[in-house]
């Protein structure tokens, strides 16, 4: 079924950009293995020449996401980082990005070690405050880069008043959509000129693949990225392609299970005489939840919390978890447990760290779609495990 905005998105997950088999009438998309195609004269081919190129199973995958996007175009990648890097080799050295000050430990990893090797220049903005934002535009500056809501802190930005900013800058403007998907919000409706994912998390849903996918409708960007995607050739396999348009069609069902069971767990969290803080854009306390509200058609199945204590406190409560794996990565059907400031954003040096709020004591929790009870009963009985670091 081709791109169409007339249907559910329940509808759109399930047959976006996918048609029976045209062979064999199979209703389910083909895994095309094949790295090269048989053309019918020298450049006469059907489409496909070569997998790095181009590839069924892959066009499938990108049309779809694409869709659930409102996107005209999407194209994949190995991984987000892939994904990021390419994106990055559409601006020059001497060339600035402005970034929101939190973002994935990856991302701050590459900007800040990786692209100013190659003459690419970051400064760091919140981008709540948007005078803040504007006021670091110059000349040199060629792309901005936010998450919304950001890793780990749950940060929520006003994309439509940034994607302002930035059409009239005449900045390409990069929002990382992973933590709440196409489900909850549509960066692409708000003015961004591309939405990135890491299809690993909530689009996969199942914890086993690696993969990136880029979508906008800027066709001009289109071309640009994929001339850099056949260049660089950092593009996944057919099969992982094929793993996550499975898991696609189940998108609308979990990311409603992974809410529900997060609201509960929240609210939990905040009544917990061990919790200092909690950050969830779905409860009031949140100092965005106006903006989430506005912006999102829901809070997603991501929490961080602040333990009292600090990291003897954290260790005790990590390691006593039984459902809750102590893992990086998120968005799979289980539940996963996090300390960024040793896992995911170790990566970033830990004045930067203690600046953002990413303390020894910071926690953040992956909600899954197992029964909201028993994750509450493992999370009490984690705590029950804490007791005061002997002095």
């Amino acid at each position: 079924m081709s791109h169409s905005s007339s249907v559910g998105f329940g509808t759109k997950c399930i047959h976006s950009g996918v048609d029976p088999d045209p062979v064999s009438g199979a209703v389910i998309t083909p895994i095309s293995m094949s790295s090269t195609f048989q053309q019918k004269s020298p450049g006469v081919h059907s489409g496909f020449e070569y997998s790095r190129s181009g590839n069924p199973t892959r066009k499938v995958f990108q049309d779809n996401v694409a869709a659930l996007e409102n996107g005209k175009w999407g194209l994949a990648f190995a991984s987000g980082s892939a994904a990021l890097c390419t994106i990055i080799d559409l601006i020059k050295s001497g060339d600035e990005v402005i970034c929101m000050d939190d973002v994935y430990g990856g991302t701050y990893r590459f900007l800040s070690r990786v692209a100013i090797n190659h003459g690419i220049t970051t400064k760091k903005s919140d981008f709540r405050v948007i005078s803040q934002f504007e006021a670091l535009i110059t000349p040199k500056t060629k792309l901005v880069w936010v998450e919304s809501p950001t890793n780990p802190l749950l940060k929520i930005v006003d994309i439509a008043e940034i994607a302002k900013i930035t059409k009239k800058h005449n900045l390409i403007f990069v929002v990382d959509n992973t933590f709440v998907s196409p489900y909850f919000q549509n960066p692409l409706t708000l003015g961004a000129d591309l939405v990135v994912h890491s299809v690993t998390k909530y689009l996969n849903g199942h914890s086993d693949v690696v993969m990136g996918v880029v979508c906008g409708n800027d066709l001009e960007l289109h071309e640009r990225l994929k001339f850099l995607q056949n260049a660089i050739g950092a593009i996944p396999s057919p099969f992982d392609c094929w793993l996550a348009l499975r898991g696609i069609k189940t998108l609308h069902v979990r990311m409603e299970y992974h809410q529900k069971n997060a609201i509960k767990v929240a609210e939990y969290l905040e009544k917990h005489d061990k919790v200092a803080k909690v950050i969830y854009p779905g409860l009031k306390s949140h100092p965005d939840h106006v903006m989430a509200t506005k912006q999102m058609r829901g809070y997603g199945g991501m929490i961080s919390f602040y333990i009292k204590g600090g990291i003897h406190e954290s260790r005790q409560f990590l390691e006593n978890l039984k459902i809750w794996a102590l893992a990086e990565s998120l968005g799979g059907v289980e539940s996963l447990v996090n300390h960024p400031a040793i896992m995911t954003h170790a990566s970033i040096p830990l004045e930067d760290r203690e600046k953002l709020g990413i303390k020894d004591n910071f926690v953040r929790l992956s909600v899954g779609i197992e029964d909201s009870s028993d994750l509450i009963a493992d999370l009490d009985s984690a705590f029950n495990q804490i007791t005061s670091e002997k002095k």
